[in-house]
């Protein structure tokens, strides 16, 4: 069968009645078989125009042409020479958006299922325990430290490590990996997966320190004048979150999407009922936004037992999220009220949430995001009988690092300024990137600009 033919093969994953009822990963992923079937449908184009959508430069056709032959295990060495995690970008990329975009199968059909292919791979070599630990540079003396263990700064302290310097990564936080962690839930990206790859990186030999706020315990100018290294990389993320402004938004019952993610994680809900989480446990929710981490939230709050509803301002069509996880989330069970908008939460005198004033919107005019911009119909407020609602519209960086150190240039939005070819702050030796440097973004764009900090921070450590 010619390789246009060959359909692109669905992954199979739990049915919907039984996923809405437990944290269990959705997807289970590619059998071997699937697996080589799918590579297959490989074009080995001369220029894969595959790889220019990858923020980390996979070579794609390489690790592909590995699956296609069995060779699974190799296919995850090559596949970690750009991708420090692979198991992870394999889950939560949005490979629709960046290399499958560009592949050619995808002009006349649908693209190679290269995200679906990096999971298996990524999965095979864990679960045979055939981790190769690839070869370290001969020790440079330096020392580099990186602020947060989120896909950026894990990404530099292993480009880093590789290249003889020493590394040390600091986390607020109890464990690493920042909201891969603390922000993505378990049915989506079990936590097991992501501590493997910590662990991966704790055996090239960078060393974690855990529960340590950087601008508190210490600052960027201490780690640099007094605790002796030479270059930072700061990727501390946007972890301040943003709210509607409306009335009402100060009752018990109101959480940020950030807030809810991380209790749940934190409070281990996806082990319910081995371990309760009864301040966030309710019955009727309503989750405020569109995107990825809306969707993230109110397939959570489905699973806690709540009657869950999606209240989003603008059409399906304009939603931000990945359709994967728009479509689960409606598979599940969870409710879409489109083109409407919150204006106010109404409390009882315990100054608890029972309900939501919303106004019904419809599509005027385009935007400067290109998109119809939804104005209120005069006359269509309803209420919605509630008692949670989650607001996940969005989150800022955390201002704390900035504060301590005024020499660092920022943004009026909060964000650190950097040169893009280098991702160097406006003061030496001090890299950034990731959410803290473009605003909440996807776990690959910031593992794409530690990438290219690292490589500036080898240069810049060569030079000192």
């Amino acid at each position: 069968m010619a390789k246009e033919k060959i359909p692109r093969q669905p992954m199979p994953e739990q049915a919907p009645e039984d996923r809405a009822r437990n944290f269990e990963e959705v997807p289970y992923g590619y059998s071997e078989e699937i697996a080589i079937l799918e590579a297959s449908r490989c074009l080995k184009c001369k220029k894969p125009r595959c790889v220019l959508g990858c923020p980390v430069n996979v070579d794609i056709p390489g690790f592909i042409a590995f699956v296609q032959e069995g060779k699974f295990i190799e296919a995850a060495w090559k596949l970690k020479e750009q991708n420090t995690l692979p198991a992870v970008c394999g889950r939560v990329c949005p490979q629709e958006e960046q290399c499958e975009k560009l592949c050619v199968l995808g002009v006349k059909g649908e693209p190679v299922a290269v995200g679906r292919l990096e999971r298996f791979v990524a999965d095979y070599e864990r679960n045979s325990g055939k981790i190769k630990v690839p070869q370290i540079a001969a020790k440079t003396g330096k020392r580099a430290a990186v602020v947060g263990a989120g896909p950026a700064g894990l990404t530099v302290a292993g480009d880093l490590i590789k290249l003889g310097h020493e590394v040390t990564v600091f986390e607020a936080l109890q464990q690493p990996g920042g909201v891969l962690t603390y922000g993505i839930p378990e049915f989506r990206l079990p936590k097991a997966i992501v501590q493997a790859e910590v662990d991966y990186l704790k055996k090239l030999g960078i060393e974690f320190v855990m529960d340590f706020v950087v601008g508190r315990n210490s600052t960027i100018r201490e780690l640099l004048d007094d605790e002796g290294y030479e270059a930072v990389f700061v990727g501390s993320g946007a972890g301040l979150p943003s709210f509607m402004r409306i009335p009402g938004e100060n009752l018990v019952g109101v959480y940020s999407a950030n807030e809810y993610l991380t209790r749940s994680n934190l409070m281990k809900a996806y082990l319910f009922p081995k371990y309760d989480t009864p301040p966030i446990k309710r019955e009727r929710v309503a989750v405020i936004g569109g995107g990825n981490v809306a969707m993230d939230s109110a397939r959570t709050a489905l699973r806690l037992g709540g009657d869950v509803t999606i209240v989003y301002r603008r059409a399906r069509e304009q939603m931000p999220g990945r359709d994967e996880e728009i479509h689960h989330a409606e598979e599940e069970g969870v409710k879409f009220k489109l083109l409407n908008n919150p204006i106010r939460i109404i409390g009882d005198d315990r100054h608890r949430v029972v309900a939501m004033e919303c106004i019904k919107m419809e599509l005027g005019e385009p935007d400067d995001s290109g998109r119809r911009r939804p104005v209120p119909i005069e006359g269509s407020e309803f209420t919605m009988e509630l008692d949670t609602v989650i607001v996940a519209i969005g989150n800022k960086p955390n201002p704390l690092i900035p504060q301590t150190m005024p020499e660092l240039e920022m943004t009026k939005w909060g964000t650190i300024v950097v040169d893009d070819n280098t991702m160097q702050t406006s003061v030496p030796g001090v890299f950034a990137g990731g959410d803290i440097v473009s605003g909440a973004a996807t776990v690959i764009l910031a593992m794409g600009q530690g990438r290219i900090a690292a490589a500036a921070m080898n240069d810049y450590l060569a030079k000192k």
